[in-house]
């Protein structure tokens, strides 16, 4: 009867098929373990930078965390008016609670329009107002009626290039230092809207704050 041979695979091929196989289904692993130990001799030899919060340092080696500035911004509406010179603090305050969360800051109002103004003026007395529309009207008068041909353009009514000259000698922002949660305007400041055109006009304004919160 003749002898039977029995093949047979060495542990070691075994074990070769298998990391062949294993290399084929997942390779990533593979790359991840082969470079491990160069990774942790990398980490080791250069350590990553800890990313360290800023600081601000006086004397005597007092340290505390470096303010962290804030944005803020919303649009406002004003409430209609005809031509003139207006008041606006309180409504600026009532539509702008926001104000009262900064430490330390600045407020920006800018109109977005160009037949009307804003200004930081007198807070107390409504003649200063009523005034100040009647000298800008003596300085940019309208030229209604007599046909003096002051203005090319009158295409929107008489009211209205007098109207943008007026806009641009006052101009369309105004910025405002905040104190502890308060705009830190003088004892007789106070907002204007100034409003150049004799029909009532629904005027929006971008308030923008930049600051330290409290």
């Amino acid at each position: 009867m003749p002898s039977q041979h029995h093949s047979s695979i060495s542990p070691l091929s075994t074990f070769l098929i298998a990391v062949f196989f294993l290399l084929a289904l997942f390779p990533a692993t593979f790359v991840s373990i082969a470079w491990a130990p160069y990774r942790s001799v990398v980490n080791y030899a250069f350590p990553a930078t800890q990313q360290r919060e800023s600081v601000v340092c006086t004397s005597p080696n007092i340290c505390v965390a470096a303010p962290i500035m804030s944005w803020f911004q919303k649009s406002l509406t004003l409430s209609s008016r005809s031509r003139g010179s207006y008041l606006i603090t309180d409504e600026i305050l009532s539509s702008l609670p926001e104000i009262k969360t900064y430490k330390t800051g600045l407020l920006n109002l800018f109109i977005q329009h160009t037949s009307c103004a804003l200004s930081l003026n007198e807070n107390y007395d409504s003649d200063v107002r009523a005034d100040m529309s009647d000298a800008l009207d003596r300085i940019v008068p309208e030229d209604k009626g007599s046909r003096k041909g002051l203005y090319r353009h009158d295409a929107e009514g008489s009211d209205d290039m007098p109207a943008h000259v007026k806009s641009a000698l006052v101009g369309a922002s105004v910025t405002i230092p905040i104190t502890n949660g308060r705009l830190n305007t003088g004892t007789w400041q106070g907002i204007w809207y100034l409003e150049f055109r004799d029909s009532k006009h629904t005027r929006k304004v971008v308030a923008t704050i930049q600051g330290e919160k409290i």
